[in-house]
């Protein structure tokens, strides 16, 4: 990466690792309410408190990172690391925004199998129920925002039916490719205007190398695995192969995470829906549950060793994805054909995700009334009263407990 070409800052400064890290652990600490509430935490403290970039610079950050898959508020902390810090604040910023939150669902894996008796287990069905209330209010906020209009409707619902009829993760791959080439057909507009610019550390060539270890990654990785039996490259290519392709928002790991560790049946769907409970709880960036699910692995390695292959599979593809599109960003986003393609695979990230909203999250954890009951509840909380995700999901610990008593 080249030094020269930097990002207009406000106050036009460089800083250092351990000045990044020191902010980004602050706001791992207290980031809650999800990556859009995350981005209002970066703006306030990074932006308006800090300078460390201008509104003009910042709003084009952060559009970059919506546009790629990936989780956008870390994409775009691990961006701001690398400008404020070069590539070693990259790191910084993301293992200071991420560890917190990985450390408390690593500890919640580790204590769930404690969680005996009545009240352990109510807990722990309450958990699975606001998982219900999580994903339908992800599912309805994502269709107002990326299904406007009856083309994209229909791409969200023609992305339900492939998921249904091909099942795992090859449906859901499909199901994007699908939703990508109708959108270049059917969303075609004028392009929209190029506004902003931002110039980081990162050279043509080292976005192109980043593009080509992306990819790669991406399809070396399950030819290695099989052919070495190895099932720590399994584990890892399962992860990474998720958060290639997350577009739209955290909750769409969901249904990709599920697809690649409950169907081989390295999860259970009770722990499953357990763990993306607890994760609503913690702050920081939703992918984390990722640290959860390689700690309850059935087959070695789990534990701590779990935790850390899936934590770190996760999230590369998303950062050299970022890294490798930063140099060409301004050409490509001016393309019609690229804002067409984005609109068609974002409307498919919605059908992908209705269809989880059933199955696995629906039929594993309403099975009465009064789990039906607690899940609305939970819903209104969240759409109509506007609770804190982690208030919710006490709420839900809490009916859980009851429920089962009843």
């Amino acid at each position: 990466m080249s030094d020269a070409a930097m990002a207009t800052t406000g106050d036009g400064q460089r800083g250092n690792a351990a000045e990044v890290f020191a902010v980004f652990l602050k706001l791992g600490l207290t980031s809650f309410g999800g990556p859009i509430a995350h981005l209002g935490y970066f703006r306030d403290e990074l932006v308006v408190r800090r300078r460390w970039i201008d509104e003009k610079g910042y709003a084009d950050l952060v559009a970059l990172c919506q546009f790629l898959p990936g989780p956008a508020s870390s994409q775009t902390g691990f961006a701001l690391g690398l400008l404020r810090g070069g590539p070693l604040g990259a790191a910084a910023a993301w293992a200071a925004f991420t560890l917190p939150s990985a450390i408390l669902l690593v500890l919640f894996a580790f204590g769930a199998a404690w969680f005996g008796g009545p009240i352990g287990s109510g807990i722990i069905h309450g958990l699975k129920v606001v998982a219900v209330a999580i994903v339908a209010q992800a599912v309805w906020g994502m269709a107002k925002n990326l299904c406007p209009d009856r083309e994209r409707a229909t791409i969200a619902l023609a992305a339900v039916l492939i998921v249904i009829i091909v099942a795992g993760s090859m449906g859901q791959i499909f199901a994007i490719i699908v939703g990508g080439l109708a959108g270049l057909w059917l969303c075609r507009a004028p392009g929209e205007a190029v506004t902003g610019h931002v110039r980081f550390p990162v050279s043509r060539a080292a976005g192109a190398a980043a593009l080509a270890a992306f990819f790669i990654l991406l399809l070396g990785l399950p030819l290695v695995a099989a052919a070495l039996s190895s099932q720590g490259l399994a584990v890892f290519d399962a992860f990474y192969r998720a958060g290639s392709l997350v577009f739209g928002g955290g909750h769409v790991v969901l249904p990709l995470l599920e697809a690649e560790v409950v169907r081989p049946g390295w999860v259970s769907a009770s722990a499953f829906l357990a763990g993306y409970g607890a994760a609503q709880a913690v702050p920081g960036p939703l992918f984390t549950f990722a640290a959860y699910l390689g700690t309850v692995l059935g087959p070695a390695p789990n534990g701590l060793p779990g935790a850390a292959i899936a934590l770190v599979a996760v999230f590369l593809p998303g950062f050299l994805l970022l890294i490798g599109i930063i140099p060409f960003w301004d050409a490509f986003r001016a393309r019609a054909s690229a804002q067409a393609l984005m609109r068609g695979a974002n409307a498919a990230v919605v059908g992908i995700l209705g269809a989880a909203l059933y199955n696995p999250v629906w039929v594993s954890a309403i099975v009465g009334p009064y789990e039906f009951a607690l899940a609305v509840t939970c819903f209104v909380l969240l759409t109509v009263w506007k609770f804190p995700p982690w208030i919710v999901v006490l709420v839900a610990a809490a009916g859980g407990v009851l429920v089962g008593g009843i």
